[in-house]
């Protein structure tokens, strides 16, 4: 190699250098499915805008908010407001929400009937046992006509707040991550879209009950208020809501998560 190809080699390799070096990493928690692969799709265009996106998987509801309220990441996106509200009125973090994302409809699924009218009396139904996604499971067994609450529009009801259970339900209440390995046990499992992809349930074509697109359940991502206005996080809520995102949700779920505008 000549002197002069060899003092272009340097310059390019200079210039890579300062590119990697100049790129802002952005560290983000997530669940594994839809987030993370989400998250995976969006990383080369965010790579464009000069953001090394890492992408921190977590399996519950717990610690995506944790680490951003530990300052581990930067920012989640895995969940929806009434779960932020009730992790910020537990811990006062002060989390805030920095764009909606996507609805992933909650869903009732079943191995043992083919439609809750079968149920019988006394059936046995599985739902979340953390707050918001109880009340949550509540609401889609009222839509299911299995139960009625105190108030259908109360997004804080709980098993106290039945009014009438005509076919004598007893629940369950398990930690969310596992409800799709209880749907053979139970004669009905409320189980959130994310856990229901993994275990390849598919919410559009197996749930017997499901939330549609005015689910006031709208996932969302949030960070730290510090970070909240930081260019970095404006970033990745811009590649987000680009069309090369949207079709990506809408060609892999098939109508199973919706996307949503911020």
């Amino acid at each position: 190699m000549n002197n002069k190809k060899l003092f272009s080699t340097l310059l390019l390799s200079l210039a890579a250098a300062h590119s990697v070096s100049a790129a802002e990493e952005l560290s983000v928690a997530a669940t594994p499915v839809p987030a993370a692969e989400i998250l995976e799709f969006m990383k080369p265009a965010l790579e464009k805008e000069g953001v090394d996106l890492k992408i921190h998987v977590f399996t519950d509801y717990i610690q995506p908010n944790q680490q951003v309220a530990d300052k581990q990441v930067m920012m989640n996106c895995f969940q929806h407001k009434p779960h932020l509200d009730a992790f910020n009125a537990r811990t006062n973090a002060g989390l805030t929400p920095v764009g909606y994302i996507y609805v992933p409809p909650l869903g009732a699924y079943s191995r043992k009937v083919k439609a809750v009218s079968e149920l019988a009396e006394g059936a046995t139904v599985a739902i979340p046992n953390d707050t918001t996604n109880s009340t949550r499971a509540l609401l889609l067994l009222e839509k299911g006509g299995l139960i009625k609450l105190k108030n259908p529009a109360d997004l804080h009801a709980t098993a106290a707040d039945i009014v009438e259970n005509p076919k004598k339900l007893k629940f369950r209440e398990l930690e969310a991550a596992t409800l799709p390995r209880v749907v053979d046990d139970v004669d009905l499992a409320v189980v959130n879209t994310n856990y229901a992809l993994e275990a390849k349930l598919n919410p559009k074509t197996d749930s017997l009950i499901l939330e549609d697109a005015k689910s006031p359940y709208a996932n969302l991502c949030a960070t730290d208020p510090q970070y909240k206005d930081h260019p970095a996080v404006a970033k990745l809520m811009k590649v987000w809501h680009a069309p090369e995102t949207v079709k990506f949700i809408e060609e892999k779920y098939k109508g199973t998560i919706i996307p949503v505008a911020n």
